[in-house]
C-alpha cells in the first residue's frame, strides 16, 4: 500500500480538517488527531461500548481527536476477562508457551477461515509477532514504561498505538487496537504509558484534562 493510500485509509484528510476546526474552536491547546497522550493503565476500568441506537456511535482510529458532546461516554462495559489479556497473563505470569494460549489458537482459526488476521497470513508470522511481544515485555519491565508507538513505527503521531477515548470526567475508555501492549503494561503495573487519543468528550476538553494527559512519565 502506498503512502497516499495509507493516509486515505487512516482518514488523514478528515483529520487535518478536524485539527484546524478544533484549534479555531478551542484554541492552541485543542485536541489533535493521532495525538500522543499518557494514561495510567489501572485507571482504565471500562471499555467503551458502541451502541448507535442509544447515542454511542462506533468510533474508529480515523475519529482520533474528535470532540463530541452527549452521553456516548456513559456507554461502557467493565474491563475484566478478555482473551488477549488472559492469554498474556497465562504466558508471562504462568509460563504458558504462546502457541498454547487461547489467543494464539483463536488467531490461527481465524487465519484458516479468513486467510489473514491482523495482517498476518501464516503460523510463522504469528510466532514472530509473539516473539516481538516478549521483547516489548522485557523492555517495559526493565524501563518501567512503554516507548510511544510512533517512536518505533513509521506512523503519523501515535496512530496505531493504544487507543483510548476520554470521558467527560477525564476517565480513559479502552477501544480498538493496541490491546497486547496495553495488557503488558497492565499486568506489569506500569505507572504511565503512551496512548493514541481517540474521541474526547467536550466537557473534558473544557475542563483542561488534556494538560495532564500530555504529561509523560517522570524520568528518574
Amino acid at each position: 500500500m502506498s503512502r497516499v493510500s495509507k493516509a486515505i485509509a487512516a482518514g488523514l484528510p478528515a483529520k487535518m480538517i478536524r485539527d484546524v476546526t478544533n484549534r479555531l474552536r478551542f484554541g492552541p491547546d485543542a485536541p489533535q488527531s493521532d495525538e500522543l497522550i499518557w494514561i495510567r493503565p489501572h485507571d482504565v476500568t471500562h471499555f467503551y461500548r458502541a451502541d448507535p441506537a442509544q447515542g454511542a456511535p462506533r468510533f474508529r482510529r480515523r475519529h482520533s481527536g474528535m470532540v463530541a458532546g452527549g452521553d456516548w461516554d456513559q456507554s461502557r462495559k467493565p474491563f475484566g476477562s478478555q482473551i488477549k489479556l488472559d492469554s498474556i497473563r497465562d504466558h508471562f505470569e504462568h509460563g504458558v508457551p504462546w502457541q498454547e494460549t487461547a489467543i494464539f489458537g483463536w488467531m490461527l482459526k481465524r487465519m484458516e477461515k479468513e486467510g489473514t488476521v491482523d495482517g498476518f497470513t501464516s503460523r510463522e508470522e504469528l510466532i514472530a509477532r509473539y516473539d516481538g511481544l516478549d521483547r516489548i515485555y522485557e523492555e517495559a519491565k526493565r524501563t518501567g514504561t512503554l516507548r510511544p508507538h510512533g517512536s518505533v513505527n513509521d506512523t503519523r503521531g501515535e496512530h496505531g498505538g493504544i487507543l483510548v477515548h476520554i470521558a467527560r470526567d477525564g476517565t480513559p475508555l479502552r477501544d480498538g487496537g493496541g490491546m497486547h501492549r496495553f495488557a503488558i503494561a497492565y499486568i506489569l503495573g506500569l505507572e504511565r504509558i503512551p496512548a493514541q487519543l481517540g474521541v474526547i468528550h467536550v466537557d473534558a476538553v473544557k475542563s483542561g484534562v488534556l494538560h495532564t494527559l500530555r504529561q509523560g512519565p517522570v524520568r528518574q
